[in-house]
């Protein structure tokens, strides 16, 4: 072996070994050098695509685990092995042999099955089955996480359709995990990684603007920090403070989701304040004394505040954030936080803490992966990468029950997390008491409020409305029960049940239905007369099916002459309007009414009815455009 990758390795190996001997027992540490041992036996004479030792990945990802997220022996000892079964002779059996039941499950969630047949494929089977392991150990999600982590920071050395391939996997799947796990650091280190190698030229432009951005504002920045400085010693407050930048990935994705370029995109960076953990100060207590200090010195931006202390993300994050004018008129971004909260931050479900929100998430993961979502039209890894998503939000029922839902959720997404058959009949919401749609997006903080009417059933369109899983999952299973349609409608005559239709089948099978007298029917019988239906004379109806009709109404204005005609339709007739225009010239009135029907027999009850009206001289059905 080369001399020079030798002592890489003798020195890397050192390290961990003297940082894990100040807090792993002895008979753990033995154990820890005994994976290694096999590990680099196992791996003797491997080698990477860089050329060097392979047993240098095992170590890398050894020291990922015991150094950056702070675990404990068995996961370290995973590390070491977790291409072991995978990449040479050794069994998952000896594995639990030598190292003990739990360290083989470890390797056994981490090591890629190799089937005949994949139930989905190759890539999403692998994914299911790191993701199944939360029923039992969450550790090895962590250990993949810390094998990809390695894996983006050396694939320089990849061809580059092996880069897309791994960079494309990590910005959709390993990513968004590390970010639900509270894994903060992992998952902006892995989405600009991943951006790095997709898209080399647009990383490479957007790095050289914020390392100019940095220069540029740094003395102003500077200058921000000692004012809040003085602002703390003055006040007796003990708190350090520290400027994080986003990186490249985390500017491009704001720019695209404004539609902006770089100059235009604001939060650049944010301004850290830490504050130490005082046993006889609350956490809040000591973040709102901050916040009182620097509102009372630098002016705050209305609406700014965001309190994720009381009702952190559901990746476990808590801080107190908010906005404060610099001396240059802009708005700098200000996080307060608890040293405990910075570490969880670090660390995220690795931290030994017991956060509602993650224990929510994970129960909701596991709920995910015991539906078999294919049979219902979902995607797994659709049904799965959704309950990853970047950021949330958390709203309220009128009892102050707090729902965390997706970022730009609507209030059917709400509807169906409290219960699907609320969200199945929902009629409308009341938004912070205001009368809304269900389909409007809701806020941070929004209190919700659902009304339902047995009568309503989810329309074709609610399904572009709806954000989460549970409510995708419905909505796919509600569709496809539904009976499939026979007929397509012509667009231009559009056919009612009891119209005398005329079919014409296409080359794909596919029949149309136009009424007798529509010239596009005329047209096609001239043409394709082959193709007509020689059997079909009706167009039946079906209870489940509405049909949009238009009708227009003239008449001798009077006074409620429009209220009597509201009232036939919705009172009288029982029917849905949709749409209502009029206009009155020289005492004359000319009304058009949408409205939906099931049948021709339905809508001519309308049109007799409507005609009965005092004053209505006229009623015919005209096309909708």
């Amino acid at each position: 072996m080369n001399n020079d990758y030798q002592t890489q390795i003798d020195q890397s190996i050192a390290a961990l070994f003297d940082n894990l001997a100040q807090r792993l027992t002895t008979e753990d540490m033995v154990r820890v050098e005994r994976a290694y041992l096999l590990a680099a036996e196992a791996h003797s004479t491997q080698r990477r695509k860089t050329g060097e030792p392979y047993i240098i990945h095992p170590i890398a990802v050894a020291r990922i685990i015991a150094e950056e997220l702070e675990l404990g022996a068995n996961p370290i000892i995973a590390a070491f092995l977790h291409d072991v079964v995978e990449d040479t002779d050794y069994t998952i059996e000896q594995i639990a042999e030598r190292f003990g039941d739990d360290v083989a499950f470890l390797v056994r969630a981490v090591t890629k099955q190799k089937k005949s047949k994949y139930q989905h494929s190759k890539q999403v089977d692998n994914f299911r089955q790191i993701l199944d392991s939360v029923s039992y150990d969450i550790h090895a999600l962590l250990v993949k996480l810390a094998d990809r982590l390695h894996n983006m920071r050396t694939l320089s050395s990849m061809r580059s359709d092996k880069q897309m391939k791994i960079a494309g996997e990590t910005d959709y799947f390993y990513a968004p995990l590390a970010n639900r796990l509270g894994l903060y650091h992992v998952k902006s280190e892995l989405e600009n990684l991943s951006f790095r190698y997709r898209c080399p030229r647009d990383y490479t432009i957007l790095e050289q603007m914020v390392n100019a951005d940095i220069e540029a504002k740094h003395p102003h920045i500077e200058a921000f920090i000692n004012k809040m400085s003085a602002i703390f010693a003055e006040r007796g407050i003990s708190a350090r403070t520290e400027v994080r930048y986003r990186k490249p990935y985390s500017i491009w994705r704001k720019m695209q989701a404004n539609g902006c370029d770089f100059n235009h995109v604001t939060g650049r960076h944010y301004i850290r304040v830490i504050y130490p953990n005082d046993p006889l100060v609350s956490e809040k207590e000591y973040a709102v004394k901050i916040y009182a200090a620097l509102t009372d010195h630098f002016k705050e931006r209305p609406g700014s505040v965001s309190n994720y202390i009381d009702a952190p993300k559901e990746n476990g994050y808590q801080s107190f954030h908010v906005k404060l004018l610099n001396d240059l008129g802009m708005w700098e971004e200000i996080h307060i936080s608890s040293e405990r909260m910075v570490r969880n931050s670090r660390l995220g479900c690795a931290a030994e803490r017991t956060e509602y929100n993650v224990k929510t998430w994970l129960e909701k993961l596991k709920a995910i992966l015991r539906t078999d979502v294919a049979v219902n039209g979902i995607r797994f890894m659709e049904g799965v990468t959704s309950s990853f998503y970047n950021d949330d939000i958390m709203v309220f029922t009128p009892t102050g029950e707090g729902i965390i839902l997706p970022k730009n959720s609507t209030a059917l997404d709400f509807a169906f997390e409290i219960h699907s058959d609320i969200g199945k009949h929902a009629h409308y919401a009341r938004i912070n008491g205001r009368l809304c749609s269900v389909k409007t997006p809701l806020k941070r903080g929004d209190c919700i409020e659902i009304a339902t009417d047995s009568s309503i059933q989810p329309s074709d369109d609610w399904f572009q409305y709806v954000r989460t899983f549970k409510a995708k999952k419905f909505l796919h299973a509600y569709f496809a029960s539904r009976p499939k349609l026979e007929y397509v409608r012509c667009e231009e005559c559009h056919p009612l049940p009891g119209d005398e239709v005329v079919g014409f089948k296409d080359d794909q099978g596919i029949i149309t239905l136009h009424k007798r007298d529509c010239t596009a029917a005329i047209r096609l019988a001239s043409e394709q007369g082959d193709s007509i239906l020689s059997d079909l004379t009706t167009f039946e109806e079906r209870e489940d099916m509405l049909y949009p009709v238009r009708i227009r109404i003239r008449g001798i204005d009077r006074y409620h002459l429009l209220s009597d005609l509201i009232y036939c339709i919705t009172e009288d007739l029982q029917l849905s309007m949709n749409g209502l225009k009029t206009e009155t010239a020289d005492h004359i009135g000319l009304c058009t009414i949408d409205f939906s029907i099931h049948s021709l027999s339905e809508l001519e009850t309308a049109i007799k009815s409507i005609a009965a009206i005092k004053g209505v001289d006229e009623v015919s059905r005209i096309n909708i455009e």
